[in-house]
């Protein structure tokens, strides 16, 4: 019997990771110190490309049913009030389902996600602090602090999501590389009536730049909440300032409440390696990250998308210990150079320290696609060609996340690219399926599908295994050469593209497995 994997923290990041492991049908226990879920003001915008991971493992219905959608991110002149280039999400829908982002609070997205914790993969224990782990050739034990006293749990593998302040990076002796800035960050939710009373025709997300104080306004589910800098050497503001401190910002209005507070803050942190032999680390544990631009906590959340297929693909049989390696190598560069560095340019930019972020000469399309986190493109093969920052249209490149475009099955019905990766490696031959091409044969965890924009005929044998490209509008957008094949991840990304010969898709697909 397979031990379970054994994760620490119940933040985001470890109950993505519990809901990936509940997906990919491996069992799991979820540690947690604390008696509830998070209850705290933290996080508050959740990207497009976190969206798509709360529809793979299955979340994505009730976290949308609670968050309010926005199709603009404003930014603007805090002086003049003028619009400076805003982010146009609505361009984004020809790459996803979800062509917004998210504002819902952490501590109401937590819930959301915990409800999903259920069945017979699932062991949640809440009021557990993990006091200790040892690693053997074939498992972790892992001792905790329970209501009931100490336990000791058996597993297959530990990540560690348990925050900056990770006591399992600190007992493993990683060091942590980058700053700690002498700026701290103060966060208010406040109950006003800015809607309807007192109207402010401001995007539900906008950042006001000013180098005297600037402010971000977001538009909550059930509150307002604004984000502005502290003076150095302030550690808290007493409630009356706070207050005046609103109002300076949006006027006189009635009826206004202050309901929650945080001071936290600023880091550009990031762990100098991740694995441990069984031991992995994830989201704020792995990389604190400026809270900017929302990337800190949507950052962990491709930790989330990148660590659990691999598991599943070794715990399975289907591959070997190294695939577990290729998680740091693609994740660490985008925590480092990739949302962290976007992060502090994105905050240098709001107080005036720089004119520019590094990404707005973009296109409209292209800024859109790396402020939602779309366009970032991983180092799959180990030559450090990646990317954060998409530079507008181009040919699919191996890294790149896929479209999610619609295609039709051989039944005729309307079926999204990320369906069918979401538990299988997916190879798309892309060729005229009048032509009755050889498909290889499937292998454990891989499929293999003829993509044409010419129906499969009924006597070919291919329908089953046939999708049409209506207007051939998919193979336009990876801009790729007729007659090849797209080798796509479980977890939307391009593993490999390669000419269509059926031996060089199972030769690729094994070289993956074995971590190559």
């Amino acid at each position: 019997m397979t031990k379970p994997i054994i994760i620490a923290g119940a933040g985001p990041v470890g109950l993505m990771m519990a809901l990936a492991c509940k997906f990919y049908g491996l069992d799991f226990v979820l540690l947690e110190e604390d008696d509830s879920f998070s209850s705290d003001t933290k996080a508050g915008t959740i990207l497009t490309r976190t969206v798509e991971a709360c529809r793979r493992y299955g979340r994505d219905a009730d976290v949308l049913a609670r968050a309010l959608r926005l199709d603009e991110i404003g930014e603007l002149e805090r002086a003049t009030n003028q619009r400076r280039t805003s982010v146009r999400l609505d361009l984004l829908a020809d790459q996803t389902r979800f062509p917004f982002v998210l504002n819902l609070p952490q501590h109401h997205f937590e819930p959301v996600l915990a409800q999903g914790l259920t069945g017979p993969h699932a062991d949640v224990r809440l009021n557990h602090r993990v006091t200790g782990f040892s690693q053997t050739g074939d498992g972790v034990s892992v001792t905790a602090d329970g209501p009931d006293g100490p336990v000791r749990i058996e597993g297959s593998y530990l990540i560690a999501c348990d925050g900056g302040q990770s006591q399992i990076r600190a007992r493993l002796g990683v060091e942590v590389e980058g700053q700690t800035l002498d700026v701290k960050y103060m966060l208010i939710d406040v109950k006003a009536d800015l809607d309807v009373q007192n109207p402010r025709d401001y995007p539900y997300l906008a950042y006001f730049s000013d180098p005297e104080e600037w402010m971000i306004l977001i538009r909550q589910p059930h509150c307002w909440r604004f984000l502005y800098p502290l003076e150095p050497g302030v550690d808290s503001v007493a409630p009356a300032e706070l207050e005046a401190k609103v109002r300076r910002f949006v006027g006189d209005v009635g009826g206004l409440e202050l309901l929650n507070t945080i001071v936290y803050r600023v880091h550009h942190r990031v762990a100098t390696h991740w694995r441990e032999h069984r031991v992995f680390l994830a989201g704020d544990a792995a990389h604190l990250i400026t809270p900017m631009w929302a990337l800190g906590m949507n950052t962990g959340v491709l930790d989330a998308l990148n660590l659990p297929w691999r598991l599943a693909w070794v715990q399975r049989g289907w591959a070997e210990d190294a695939l577990l390696d290729g998680y740091e190598r693609e994740q660490r560069p985008l925590a480092v150079h990739g949302s962290g560095e976007m992060a502090e340019a994105a905050r240098k930019l709001m107080g005036g320290e720089v004119t520019a972020s590094g990404i707005e000469s973009s296109s409209e399309w292209a800024l859109a696609m790396t402020r939602s986190l779309l366009g970032v493109r991983l180092d799959v093969d180990g030559r450090n060609d990646w990317s954060i920052v998409c530079k507008g249209p181009q040919p699919v490149q191996p890294g790149s996340r896929m479209p999610d475009l619609p295609l039709f099955d051989g039944n005729g019905r309307r079926i999204h690219l990320h369906d069918l990766c979401d538990d299988s490696f997916v190879a798309l031959h892309f060729t005229d399926a009048r032509r009755k091409p050889r498909l290889p044969d499937d292998l454990p965890g891989l499929k293999n599908l003829v993509v044409s924009n010419w129906d499969a005929p009924l006597e070919s044998g291919l329908r089953p295994r046939a999708l049409l490209d209506v207007g051939g509008k998919l193979f336009a957008a990876l801009g790729c050469a007729r007659d090849t094949v797209v080798l796509l991840r479980p977890d939307d990304h391009v593993a490999a593209i390669l000419p269509l010969a059926p031996d060089a898709v199972h030769d690729t697909y094994r070289a993956i497995l074995r971590g190559g």
